[in-house]
């Protein structure tokens, strides 16, 4: 027994030495990153996809596995759709869909002068002119009828027609679905062109019948966003809803048809905003998962009680993860993704009946073995208003509370998504804590999770009362020990960018370094050159030119940060995307070009071929390592006025 006991404890020593490393930029992007494909036929087997970029040739690795639902060994498979039921072909295999491009409006100089063809011109006499990271080319994608084993026999469901299914940028299969009897597709579109487009959220669900060759619009008195169509076996529909047009972040409920109508089955939830869902495999319940108390938990509502007043809802997980979505169920186990701050996506079973997880893939244990773990923890601060906010105070690794830390602020983007317990490949909370910062992540007004009153208090108040809740979160922590109150930062992308913004304007000297990603420096021009309309009209209350609309006023005058640049005295970081459409180049430009003629410490990251994100992997590798020099720089992780001195050279 000896014997074999002092071999074991051998081993474990170089563990235990690479258990003390640290999550590095380049060690993040080795992670693998796992998506959930479906259960296979035969019902046996989880079928999931491993992506494992590669930073030094700037591409990726693409595998597929399948693996017993129990759990067991997992085995690589190179056909895996022929494992899966092909949710594009008809339940009786008469027909499939697919989708492409047709060309529908003149937009180039070449459209209209077909001599020029060396032309290089864009007319537009309407908007949208571009979306998101793309300049309109007078191209829709549109859902084709194929006959199997006809081909070259295909039918446009949307003939001539200038809208999108699936809905351009982030729409996929998810945006159509076939009715079980096989006799008609129900697909998701906005039927809005141009100016109309810009400035509404109005999606519905439209059933085409295939024998007749008609339309119809199942959604029609609904006038805000109606998506994510879907079928039980029984032939009952279910989908997502939001109520109000121009309103992208209202309550997101689920709603099913039934023989009395239709039913909204979480609308009577005041703390529920549906993200994603997937019906149980008798019809009868469906699963769900939505942000609640600063997580991403799974829920079960009855259908089956659906005609009742209200349907009944329980909660079925419960920790600090997130599950971020339903891969399929196996009898009375459901297949759902999960991540932590400290972890990325990993497939687990969960028990329906009492919620208990099984981790079923283990991708990435190889790099988290050898690095130390992050402790994050839920802390409750007093607002000005007298509210209960939620705040996430992420660790360093080897955290001891004897000592002090430089600390960031880190501002949420959305503004109204949930700030849970997501994993990032940029914006990473396991990664800035562990090059030695305590992280500071506040559950502000604007977030989903804590109701919808919440949720709501951000609109038409951006540089209200959130701004205040930031400051209340980093002057709580800042309260402690160990937090270094001259090593203050404050982080943020998109409206977190914003906010990063505005409160170098208001801060009071709190803060000794600013990293701002595409945030919102000016409103006027981000109205102006902005092509999502409906956003900017819901949330700041209209154009700036409307002297008569008070909200927009207080938004365009009291909540634009180009207003308090006179105020500027802290050194700041700025990045912009060149193709971010959304928030345009001009934003990230003026604030650092403000910066640099106040005389203020300052650096401009441009990122030309980047939209809101950064999705190649140098420029992430760049964009990490310029994010952390600008940190090493302004407030560094080691209090150097003390480090040396005990050096004795």
């Amino acid at each position: 027994m000896l014997k074999r006991i002092v071999p074991a404890l051998l081993l474990l020593t170089p563990l235990f030495t690479l258990a003390q490393n640290k999550m590095s930029p380049e060690l993040l992007w080795k992670l693998g990153r796992v998506a959930g494909l479906g259960i296979s036929k035969d019902g046996k087997y989880v079928i999931y996809s491993v992506n494992t970029p590669d930073w030094e040739t700037n591409k990726g690795t693409r595998k597929s596995y399948m693996i017993p639902v129990n759990g067991g060994t997992a085995v690589e498979t190179m056909w895996p759709d022929s494992l899966l039921y092909d949710k594009n072909v008809s339940p009786d295999g008469r027909y499939s869909l697919t989708n492409k491009e047709v060309k529908i409006n003149k937009v180039a100089g070449k459209d209209f002068y077909p001599e020029l063809t060396k032309s290089n011109v864009q007319i537009y006499d309407n908007l949208n002119d571009r979306h998101w990271d793309t300049w309109e080319d007078g191209s829709f994608d549109h859902l084709f009828l194929s006959t199997v084993g006809k081909p070259g026999e295909e039918k446009d469901l949307m003939p001539g027609e200038p809208y999108d299914c699936p809905q351009k940028p982030f729409g996929g299969d998810e945006d159509y679905v076939w009715r079980p009897d096989g006799k008609a597709v129900v697909y998701v579109a906005k039927k809005k062109f141009g100016k109309d487009y810009a400035v509404s959220t109005n999606t519905d669900l439209y059933e085409y019948d295939i024998e007749k060759g008609t339309t119809k619009d199942l959604t029609e008195n609904n006038k805000g966003y109606d998506l994510s169509p879907s079928f039980n076996q029984q032939g009952q529909l279910a989908w997502l809803q939001m109520k109000r047009d121009g309103y992208e972040s209202d309550k997101q409920d689920l709603v099913a048809s039934t023989g009395m109508g239709t039913v909204n089955l979480t609308g009577h939830r005041d703390d529920i905003h549906v993200e994603g869902y997937r019906w149980s495999d008798d019809g009868r319940n469906i699963f769900f998962w939505a942000p609640i108390n600063g997580t991403l938990q799974l829920f079960e509502v009855d259908y089956t009680g659906a005609t009742k007043k209200l349907p009944e809802i329980r909660q079925i997980t419960k920790g600090d993860f997130d599950v971020t979505g339903i891969i399929g169920q196996s009898r009375n186990k459901l297949i759902v993704s999960r991540t932590d701050m400290n972890h990325a996506a990993e497939l687990y079973s969960v028990d329906i009946t009492d919620g208990s997880m099984t981790q079923l893939t283990y991708v990435n244990n190889s790099i988290y073995n050898s690095i130390a773990q992050c402790k994050t923890e839920r802390r409750w601060v007093t607002t000005t208003d007298n509210k209960k906010m939620l705040v996430w105070v992420i660790y360093p690794p080897d955290f001891d509370p004897n000592k002090k830390y430089p600390t960031l602020l880190y501002c949420q983007g959305g503004p109204q998504s949930p700030l849970t317990q997501f994993y990032s490949f940029r914006w990473n909370f396991q990664l800035m804590a562990s090059q030695g910062y305590i992280v500071v992540a506040p559950n502000r007004r604007g977030m989903p999770g804590h109701g919808t009153k919440w949720n709501e208090e951000i609109s038409k108040d951006h540089g209200g009362q959130a701004m205040k809740d930031y400051l209340s979160a980093i002057d709580n922590v800042s309260a402690e020990k160990f937090v270094d109150k001259n090593r203050l930062g404050c982080v943020g992308a998109s409206y977190g960018g914003y906010s990063v913004y505005m409160l170098a304007g208001i801060h009071n000297n709190r803060f000794k370094s600013f990293i701002a990603h595409d945030g919102i420096f000016d409103l006027r021009s981000m109205y102006g050159t902005t092509e999502e309309l409906w956003f900017v009209n819901w949330d700041w209350g209209g154009p700036y030119w409307d002297k008569k609309n008070a909200a927009a006023q207080k938004s365009y005058n009291q909540f634009n940060p180009i207003n308090y640049v006179d105020k500027w005295n802290t050194p700041i970081m700025v990045v912009q995307g060149g193709r971010d459409y959304r928030v345009p180049i001009e934003q990230g430009l003026q604030a650092f070009q403000a910066a640099q003629l106040r005389g203020i410490k300052s650096k401009l990251l441009y990122l030309p071929d980047e939209n809101h994100w950064v999705l190649s992997a140098q420029n992430a590798l760049v964009w990490q390592r310029q994010f952390y020099k600008w940190l090493e720089e302004t407030l560094p992780p080691v209090d150097k006025t003390k480090s040396n001195d005990k050096k004795g050279f």
